[in-house]
């Protein structure tokens, strides 16, 4: 709703700009108003201030008096009633075929009159922020996470541990146990952070993983805050927040010779999934890094690389410049990655809508 004082302003900077000689049209779109609505405003038959604040609306039929919502607060303060929820006490008073009202009008009613809250002895429910880091080089965020490989038999599986830098999308240590345990994932981070060589506590290093048990275990803890590294974790039952660490098994067990009748030995789980980290690590050109491999990324070969394909491109476009309509193609890679980019409400309200 646009205050008086606001149209007056707009109609004077409107009229302003067609003195000078713009168009109508094109200054109301500056504004973000139609034609339409500069007429509506202009003319003496329609008040300026807006009437929707003021307008006197019919009360609906179907809503409550007085009596019955106290009625409804009469029974869900009840001592049978105290402790349960709408959901129970309608279907409750169903079976004593008595009809208040629904059960979306017990809450309302509940809300208007402030008696909506969180009952019993359990904590109640907290919105926790997302989990969101940026990288800007390798080995600064970590993310990790375990899926399960078929084994000889249904029932059986084994457990492949593996942990995925952020910036270059590398697997930097992997494993496959027989069981899930926060022991084993302290010898995958104790191997990860020998196998890049580097000093966590000159340059801080984040570990993300989501809320499984051995992911929250007290030997892994300890060995992160033993090696100056800091935990970060997925918010509870938000399987979206650990994407990248998602995306590389899909990326494994999609691939063509992945057995899917399973694997008979621990040992031959092992034997194919070290090909695979060959093959992902120094051959797969990734996407999300402008297809350039993992290990190109991570050692910084990846900007030379992509300097040689733009010139590639540069060289195509002078030799055949009528079959180019724009730009060469873009070869560059961001150098910032997030792991979970904060999105805008603007970006929020649009996929409410879409879903």
């Amino acid at each position: 709703m646009i205050s008086a004082s606001d149209r007056a302003i707009a109609i004077e900077l409107i009229d302003e700009a067609t003195l000078a000689g713009a168009r109508v049209k094109m200054a109301c779109k500056e504004l973000g108003i139609s034609q339409r609505t500069l007429q509506r405003w202009k003319s003496n038959a329609t008040p300026l201030e807006d009437q929707r604040l003021v307008a006197i609306r019919p009360t609906p039929k179907n809503k409550l008096n007085d009596e019955e919502k106290q009625a409804i607060l009469d029974v869900v303060n009840k001592p049978e009633f105290q402790s349960l929820p709408p959901s129970q006490i309608v279907p409750i008073l169903a079976d004593r075929e008595i009809y208040i009202a629904s059960e979306s009008t017990f809450y309302r009613v509940l809300r208007s009159s402030n008696m909506q809250h969180h009952r019993g002895r359990s904590k109640a429910p907290v919105s926790k922020p997302i989990s969101t880091h940026c990288a800007t080089g390798p080995n600064q965020v970590w993310m990790w996470d375990i899926t399960w490989l078929p084994g000889p038999a249904k029932g059986i599986y084994f457990y492949l541990y593996l942990i995925l830098d952020l910036f270059s999308r590398k697997i930097i240590a992997w494993e496959i146990w027989k069981e899930e345990s926060a022991e084993n994932a302290s010898i995958l981070v104790r191997r990860g952070v020998l196998s890049e060589k580097r000093s966590t506590s000159a340059n801080p290093l984040v570990l993300h993983s989501d809320n499984g048990s051995p992911m929250k275990g007290a030997s892994l803890l300890e060995t992160l805050y033993s090696l100056g590294i800091t935990p970060s974790r997925s918010r509870p039952r938000v399987s979206n927040d650990n994407p990248y660490a998602e995306s590389i098994f899909r990326t494994c067990k999609y691939r063509p010779s992945y057995p899917i009748g399973g694997f008979a030995t621990i040992t031959e789980a092992r034997e194919w999934v070290l090909a695979f980290v060959n093959w992902y690590n120094h051959e797969h050109r990734h996407s999300g890094l402008n297809f350039v491999t993992p290990h190109q990324r991570h050692t910084g070969l990846d900007k030379e690389i992509l300097k040689k394909r733009s010139k590639v491109y540069e060289r195509a476009k002078a030799a055949h410049p009528e079959r180019w309509s724009g730009e060469i193609r873009n070869w560059n890679i961001e150098n910032e990655v997030w792991l979970n980019p904060e999105r805008s409400e603007t970006d929020e309200s649009k996929e409410k809508q879409i879903s």
